[in-house]
């Protein structure tokens, strides 16, 4: 492995080059599951395959740009007079595109589908020392690579972000999280039927943390665990209250990290008996990044739980790496088309020829489907009208505490009974 002090060498050349000073890009590059080549074919063909794997970056890139090899999977890469976020994208939209198609690495290894995850961090913006630029291109690669994404750029709250460990376990223990609704429409019937369960944190240290924050934090310090069995039981209690509603619906969120541990099914069992719950009444929601991480795991825990009739829902459908593949061997009940595909689509045509193709194949499939990011009367319109099924989005309301939005739909219901409409909170 190339030693460290290679690395900040070629960027300490960048940091006294003159022009090339004020802007350049440092990436680091990681190809999932290189190593193990050496491991199936041997050290040599490993070692070919390594190889290879570096003169496609090269041949990639500019001239002037540098690779350099870190790791049996991991590749650091300079860019020279890359002043921006887009000038960098360039660059990584070509080595995405090196990497399309199947590799012939080494003579006894067959055509190989290699998966290739990138980091950015830029000159001077992200770090003006060779450290601190190669390390914040190795976080911005971890944090593509734990939310399934082909690549990421430094995002400067990484360094700041400051969660520590022991706080958000007492939180969790001590219940100090708050379980949040939003709500979800059946777009036909124009009724709420259900609501997605979303936990919010206000750390006593640091204020109001978010989501996206202490749920990765959890991820990538076996809290995560913990965290699943709070909001299960939480939204189950407020769930409870919601009884009196025939066939109301609870989406829960399913990080990936969970569906590998033994006992989900188990607990998410005990917590429905506990609290009185129909199973056929909860959708657990994954992501389809689980798809690729863990495509046999992912399906045999999932597949369990729909055969005890809880609705299993792919979420963020159309950003990652689930394929028509995917779709037809995964154990779904539903699919939730992503925001940026719903939000694009009023001023995007052929955005909404896609959203209204996915919704044909997903009906096709036997899948309801569900559009995210709804924030425009036009928008929930026109999804009405391709058939979608359900719809989220701050259009058909915010998330609220969860006490609260059960409060105000039993009011709402309350005051519809005289003439037996649908309450509409």
């Amino acid at each position: 492995m190339l030693n460290r002090s290679e690395v900040f060498t070629a960027i300490g050349e960048q940091l006294g080059g003159g022009e090339n000073t004020h802007g350049f890009a440092v990436m680091s590059v990681r190809i999932r599951e290189l190593g193990q080549l050496a491991v199936r074919f041997g050290w040599e063909q490993g070692e070919q395959a390594e190889t290879g794997i570096e003169q496609l970056l090269k041949a990639s890139l500019r001239p002037t740009d540098t690779v350099l090899r870190t790791g049996d999977e991991s590749f650091a890469v300079i860019l020279p007079r890359v002043h921006t976020r887009n000038q960098a994208l360039l660059a990584i939209t070509r080595l995405q595109a090196a990497f399309e198609s199947p590799l012939q690495l080494a003579p006894a290894i067959p055509p190989w589908q290699a998966r290739i995850v990138l980091g950015a961090a830029l000159h001077p913006s992200d770090g003006q020392d060779a450290d601190t630029l190669w390390r914040h291109a190795q976080m911005a690669a971890a944090d593509a690579a734990s939310n399934g994404d082909h690549y990421a750029f430094h995002d400067i709250r990484d360094t700041e972000r400051t969660i520590d460990y022991q706080d958000l376990s007492d939180s969790i223990e001590a219940n100090r999280l708050v379980t949040f609704f939003q709500p979800i429409r059946d777009l036909q019937r124009d009724i709420i039927v259900g609501v997605e369960s979303l936990a919010r944190w206000t750390s006593r240290t640091q204020g109001v943390v978010r989501p996206d924050d202490f749920v990765t934090f959890a991820e990538q310090n076996d809290l995560i665990l913990a965290l699943t069995r709070w909001s299960i039981h939480t939204t189950f209690r407020y769930a409870a209250a919601m009884a009196g509603v025939p066939g109301f619906l609870f989406a829960i969120n399913l990080s990936p990290r969970v569906l590998s541990r033994p006992g989900l099914v188990e607990q998410l069992f005990d917590a429905l008996g506990i609290w009185g719950i129909a199973p056929t009444s909860v959708i657990a929601e994954v992501t389809e990044t689980a798809l690729a991480k863990d495509m046999d795991s992912a399906v045999h825990t999932l597949r369990r739980l729909r055969e005890r009739g809880v609705r299993v829902a792919i979420d963020d459908f159309g950003t990652g790496f689930a394929s028509i593949t995917y779709l037809s061997k995964f154990p779904a009940s539903e699919l939730k088309i992503d925001k940026s595909l719903v939000n694009a689509m009023r001023d995007d045509p052929r955005m909404a020829k896609l959203v209204d193709s996915i919704i044909t194949l997903a009906h096709n499939l036997g899948l309801d489907v569900t559009a995210e990011g709804i924030e425009n009367a036009e928008t929930q319109s026109m999804l009405t009208a391709m058939g979608c099924d359900l719809g989220q989005g701050f259009h058909l309301g915010k998330p609220e505490p969860a006490a609260e939005w059960i409060a105000h739909y039993q009011l709402a219901h309350a005051n519809t009974q005289d003439d037996g409409s649908a309450p509409t909170p």
